[in-house]
């Protein structure tokens, strides 16, 4: 797949997508004290026998060993339509491929189409319960997830035949059945040829009243890709009816970028932070019907990739990875500059994937490439600077390339 991306830039060129890397640099904001930091971070093998992969966070934000939990279903593979063989690194195209929400964690199974619902207990944050069985999802081959603690409430993205979002109420006794799927109809196969055309992310804005999804565009067919946004249905002030998600949609395709993926809703306002593949990052406005465009934009030099995004809320900045290129960049979240590039290639990764922010840290998940050993690499954003401070290799729970996702329990 990286070599695939690299032919982005010449394609999103030719739409005018990559301009001259002008916003200027913004100081970093004073970081906080970390207070109650990290517990534990989570990702998954996405094997045939799918599991999460928890690891314990110490005080001083490193990782030692943890648990490995089987979900029930089955992990899979996208196919490279650069090589026709099944996708790795980033076997599934997404972000998110699993979630915490209080004390309970969601994981897609694309290769069995379900989703499977855990506890996290409280005294060991690497002990995960299943609560009940795995729920069936209605469309094809779930890649991404987002949970709502406010509305007790779990959406699938899927992107295979059948691709859209689907919706169901969770609770201490596990998962309701999901409803119909709204559907995006990107015309894909079963499993999904990618990563152009595919479902990317799927996440609630920041006060918890939209959900989002970052659908990738094709840059030879001038198709830029878009946000689509549905909003959510709260439960009645008098009781009774349970949140759910609404079935009309707000689909927006932002001029100026191309290849949508890895979102972040900026706290404390309307506003996404998104990468695209084909340039960097990007702040979107969203207005009051949920429309979205682009209101700044950075272009990152000598990307492969950019994917994935985390916002981390010590210091108030975005935190992007590339598959191809083994460094980790910080950017403003008002205008989308460029405020620290951190070159991680001493550790031997080949690059970065998924990634979450817990306290003063932040937690990269670098799935190798098959030559490479599946590693976590573990940075410290707090002062103003950003160093690595552990690069944990996981290949001994089983985690190799296909590995997916990563989320952090606070």
């Amino acid at each position: 797949m990286p070599g695939l991306f690299q032919k982005i830039l010449i394609s999103a060129a030719v739409l005018g997508l990559v301009a001259v890397e002008g916003a200027p640099s913004v100081e970093p904001r004073t970081a906080t004290e970390q207070g109650n930091g990290p517990k534990a971070i989570y990702f998954l093998t996405n094997e045939a026998q799918n599991a999460v992969v928890a690891l314990p966070v110490g005080c001083d934000g490193t990782l030692s060993g943890g648990s490995v939990t089987g979900t029930g279903g089955k992990g899979s593979n996208a196919i490279d339509t650069n090589t026709s063989l099944p996708a790795a690194p980033d076997a599934l195209g997404s972000q998110s491929a699993l979630t915490v929400s209080g004390q309970y964690l969601f994981a897609v199974n694309a290769g069995s189409n379900t989703l499977t619902m855990f506890s996290i207990s409280a005294r060991d944050p690497t002990k995960l319960t299943a609560l009940g069985r795995s729920a069936s999802v209605p469309g094809d081959f779930p890649v991404t997830v987002a949970a709502s603690a406010k509305n007790n409430l779990v959406c699938v993205g899927t992107t295979g035949v059948k691709s859209g979002v689907s919706c169901t109420s969770f609770s201490s006794h596990g998962l309701g059945k999901l409803d119909a799927l709204r559907p995006f109809g990107l015309g894909q196969t079963n499993p999904p040829v990618g990563p152009f055309n595919t479902v990317s992310h799927t996440f609630f804005s920041s006060d918890e009243s939209v959900l989002f999804t970052t659908v990738k565009g094709n840059p030879p067919l001038n198709n830029t890709g878009f946000v689509s946004a549905f909003p959510v249905k709260p439960t009645s002030a008098c009781g009774g009816a349970i949140s759910s998600l609404s079935t009309s949609e707000t689909r927006s395709s932002p001029a100026g970028t191309a290849v949508l993926f890895g979102s972040a809703a900026i706290p404390g306002s309307t506003s996404l932070f998104v990468t695209d593949a084909s340039f960097g990052g990007a702040v979107l406005s969203v207005d009051s019907s949920n429309k979205a465009t682009l209101a700044e934009k950075g272009v990152i030099s000598n990307q492969s990739a950019t994917c994935w995004v985390t916002i981390s809320d010590v210091t108030g900045t975005a935190f992007v990875t590339d598959i191809a290129v083994n460094r980790l960049v910080q950017m403003s979240t008002t205008d989308a500059s460029i405020i620290s590039s951190t070159d991680l290639s001493a550790n031997g990764g080949p690059g970065l994937t998924d990634l979450a922010s817990g306290g003063n840290f932040v937690y990269a998940l670098s799935a190798g490439d098959g030559t490479t050993k599946t590693a976590v690499t573990v940075l410290d954003v707090s002062e103003g600077e950003v160093k690595q401070i552990q690069h944990f290799d996981v290949s001994s729970t089983g985690a190799g390339k296909n590995s997916q996702g990563m989320t952090v329990l606070m």
